[in-house]
């Protein structure tokens, strides 16, 4: 357990710092937050796929997750509504995938046409993830996986909206619940290393 812990910390910093620079050019279009929640995205990445491959267990307290999920949300809220003041959002678009579309024609730079679409879903895996730990903590209806997501998703694009912190669009809205669809989909995965205890 102890060198599974020491590699996975190792690696996972390396990667950070060889991906630096990468993450540099983001805080030019994004909050500097964005260092913060990468780090602790890449960092747990690196630790399930350490453990994953080493088929070790960790058995985490429900309070340490909601712990580290106030601080992924929080990190989430200043990166998602806390963007550069030279830039303008007033755009609305409700014409489904014209955005995707947009981002894969290659008119804008790559970087920045991936982190669009790949940010959109893999910022709200780990949310698709909590609700799933949540329907087997409390045995909550099966619709709140559902309603949920959508809820959520809704009042964050109209909030941005309405705030002039980002855009109205339908392409975000559909990214983001499939990124807690997809949340959904790792879970049993993810359970496989990590067990979630009272």
């Amino acid at each position: 357990m102890k060198k599974a812990i020491f590699y996975s910390i190792v690696l996972s910093q390396l990667l950070f710092l060889l991906l630096f620079p990468l993450w540099i050019s983001l805080t030019k279009y994004l909050n500097p937050v964005l260092l913060v929640v990468m780090w602790m995205l890449l960092t747990l990445t690196v630790f399930y796929s350490v453990f994953a491959i080493l088929r070790i267990q960790v058995v985490i307290s429900w309070r340490l997750v909601i712990i580290l999920y106030t601080l992924y949300s929080i990190g989430l809220i200043v990166l998602l509504f806390n963007r550069p003041s030279d830039q303008v959002y007033e755009t609305v678009n409700i014409v489904p995938f014209a955005t995707i579309l947009f981002y894969l024609s290659g008119e804008v730079p790559f970087i920045i046409a991936f982190y669009n679409l790949a940010a959109n879903i893999g910022l709200f895996v780990p949310f698709g993830f909590l609700l799933m730990v949540y329907h087997k903590e409390k045995h909550a209806r099966k619709v709140l996986l559902s309603i949920i997501p959508i809820l959520v998703v809704s009042i964050i694009e109209g909030t941005q909206f309405l705030t002039r912190r980002g855009s109205l669009d339908i392409d975000d809205f559909i990214l983001n619940v499939l990124g807690f669809l997809l949340g959904y989909v790792v879970y049993p995965f993810v359970c496989k290393v990590v067990e979630v205890k009272r």
